[in-house]
């Protein structure tokens, strides 16, 4: 079974759209079509604040550690209304990287972030079965 380190793109105040990609990500291992190692920490440290130079500083140091190991990253473009320059962040970081990029797309939206669209090696709409399938063709 072929083994995929993922990052995936998460926002700590609405983090419920990452739970839910993790979770596919489980029942996919539980089914025996691959394996798969999390690169990614959704769970905010109170004492880096991201509103201070200092604060973002250290995350983009975090996040560039995350994403760099990762052979696959999952952008969630629902999200990028409200982060945009921290999702840019990502993007930028995995495109510095060569990392093969799945852009997921917001539930019942067919416009993106054109950031996402353009950087995105495949582009899959909010399911189960689109966002495993993309994981499978690398």
């Amino acid at each position: 079974m072929k083994t995929y380190n993922i990052f995936v793109s998460h926002a700590w105040r609405y983090s419920e759209h990452y739970y839910k990609v993790m979770s596919w990500l489980e029942e996919a291992k539980q089914d025996g079509l691959f394996d798969y190692k999390s690169y990614s920490v959704p769970i905010h440290d109170p004492l880096i604040d991201p509103n201070t130079s200092i604060g973002q500083q250290e995350l983009q140091r975090l996040l560039d550690a995350q994403i760099k190991p990762a052979s696959i990253v999952i952008i969630l473009a629902g999200m990028y209304a409200t982060y945009s320059d921290w999702i840019t962040f990502e993007i930028n970081t995995s495109v510095k990287y060569s990392k093969n990029i799945i852009g997921v797309k917001p539930w019942g939206q067919e416009r993106i972030p054109q950031i996402v669209s353009i950087n995105s090696n495949k582009l899959v709409g909010w399911n189960k079965h689109s966002i495993i399938n993309a994981i499978l063709e690398y």
